[in-house]
Parts: C-alpha cells; structure tokens; sequence
C-alpha cells in the first residue's frame, strides 16, 4: 500500500540531477510508461508513490498538502508560500540546481549600486515622469518581502510573461527581478546586479511539507529515505581507519568527529591520513583506511528535526 507521495522534476538537467542523486544513495528511480510517463517507482524504498511533474507544481503541492515530498528549488517554495515556516521544511540541500534571485538595473545607471540608491533614483523618476519605477519580474511575492524588507517604495510590479532580462531594453520596464546563475544574460542585456540586490541563494532541495496527512506509515517511509541519503552523504565525507589492535580508545586524540565503532575509529576524510601517521609511530600499524559506502547511525537528525517542526505547528 502506498503510503508517501514523492515528486521530483519531469524533465531537464534537474530531472537528470535528481535521479543521478537518489540512485547514488540506493534509492533507483524506474519510470513507469518509458520515458513519457509521469509517475515512478523508487527501488529501495517500499511504498513510496513517485510523480513527475515541473518544479513549480512540485512547490504548490508541497504547500499545499497534496505531496508528502519533493524535489525543488528554494525559490519556487519560498515564492509561492504565503507562510513558508508553516508550510515546508527544507531537509537536503541537494547541491546542484543553482541560482540567485538578483535585482538587476541597466549598466548605464552608473550612480545606482544599492538599494537605496534605487529609491533615490525611484523618487527623482516618479517627480519627473509622474509614475514609479516599473520591476520587470517572475516572482512577485518575494519582491514585495524583500523590498519592504529594505525600505523600497517607489516601484510598482510588471508581471514578466517573456525575457524579462529584454524588458529594460524593450521599453516595458525600468529593472528586473529574475533568476540567474552566471550573470551572462545579464551582462549580454547590459544589466548590473546591485552590490546588496541578492534576494536568495537558491539551489535544488528535497523537502517535505508540513501540510500533509503524515500518518506513521508515512513517516517511517520518509524516515528510510532519509537515512539512506544520510548514510550516504555521510560516507562521503568520513574514512574508517583500521589495524590488528583495538583503536577505541583513541578516539578523543583526535577531537569530536571522531567515533568508535568496534575496534575501529569512523572520522573526517581530510583527519585520516594524519592520524593514522600519528598512530604508526605510536605502534598501533599496520593500519588501513577504508571508504565506506554508507555510515548508518542511532538517528538521524534531518529526520528528527522535521518531526519537532511537524510537531510544533500541529
């Protein structure tokens, strides 16, 4: 019986992305239909119903209840929340799907680098012109947030439905608000990125929805995926140093991260080599390192966290 509904993106480099990242972790993804088919299932994790669907429906289900989890970028989430904190928990950053939300002004603005030389220069506009400065951009919300946040008042919002990096140039706008990764667009439409204008550092993250039926099947279906991927990422970042003695003891020469399990010491990858010199010389060689696959634990904190924030908003 399906107990979890799991969305990740339809088609793309995230698409692709996504599954290369949840196969690395065991979790493998088989699209059912071929490759026009929009649901899936996730080996290696039992009852778990897999959707695809674009990323911006991912972020309205997730906020709105219909998806236990998903696969997203942190702006698609916090744009269309209308009380984030209340309605998603971001668990993974997934380390790829990178972009800024940036406030962006034509190059020939040369007196214009913050924002409030914008609302300088929103005031002077609005005198001469007898309206406010036009924002060309995608994300309404969180243009309204972060200006406020930052005393901007002279503006009104142009929904973009086209480029919107082409509205200064085309006449349809004054500056935009828009998504980039290296700024080449903007640069090639001859926009500067304001020195404090960053309104997010976004990537790609797996959450999980705070407004949806969590039933304890649910839970402990989020609670395997979870610990796979925390095993994994785990792995990835510790060695296990071994020998023909019995290491426990050690552990506290070489800080916090360090732990024993068995007769061997679990640490930080870059530590290792070091510590096995330190070691040798101490008589305890022969020694190995090893890199684990998966490092499982007692708990998993990425879990725990989200079940204390499910619970508070109960």
């Amino acid at each position: 019986m399906t107990t979890l509904t799991l969305a990740i993106p339809s088609k793309g480099r995230l698409k692709e992305q996504t599954e290369a990242y949840l196969a690395d972790c065991g979790l493998k993804l088989r699209q059912m239909g071929g490759d026009r088919g929009y649901t899936a299932t996730l080996e290696g994790a039992p009852n778990v119903n897999v959707l695809l669907l674009s990323a911006s429906e991912i972020a309205k289900g997730l906020l709105g209840g219909s998806l236990h989890l998903g696969v997203t970028g942190e702006d698609l989430l916090r744009e269309h929340a209308d009380n984030f904190e209340e309605e998603a928990w971001l668990l993974k950053a997934l380390g790829f799907g990178f972009a800024r939300m940036v406030v962006a002004v034509p190059e020939s603005w040369i007196d214009v680098d913050t924002i409030a030389d914008l609302e300088d220069v929103g005031h002077e506009f609005r005198a001469r012109y007898g309206r406010r400065m036009r924002v060309a951009t995608k994300y309404l919300r969180s243009c309204r947030r972060f200006f406020a946040q930052k005393g901007l008042t002279q503006y009104r919002l142009v929904d973009s439905a086209g480029a919107t990096e082409a509205a200064p140039a085309s006449g349809s706008a004054e500056l935009i608000v828009d998504i980039t990764t290296t700024g080449a667009t903007l640069k090639a439409n001859d926009l500067k990125i304001l020195s404090d204008g960053e309104m997010l550092a976004s990537q790609a993250q797996l959450s999980a929805s705070l407004k949806a039926d969590w039933s304890d099947e649910a839970l402990q279906a989020l609670k395997a995926i979870l610990d796979l991927i925390e095993a994994r990422q785990l792995a990835k970042r510790r060695r296990i140093l071994s020998g023909n003695r019995d290491l426990s003891d050690q552990a506290d020469r070489f800080g916090d991260e360090v732990k024993a399990i068995g007769l061997n010491l679990v640490m930080p990858a870059e530590l290792v080599n070091s510590a096995a010199i330190q070691l040798s010389e101490n008589g305890f060689g022969p020694l190995s390192v090893e890199k684990p696959e998966f490092l499982f634990f007692d708990s998993n904190p990425v879990f725990a966290e989200f079940c204390r924030a499910k619970d508070e908003i109960a």
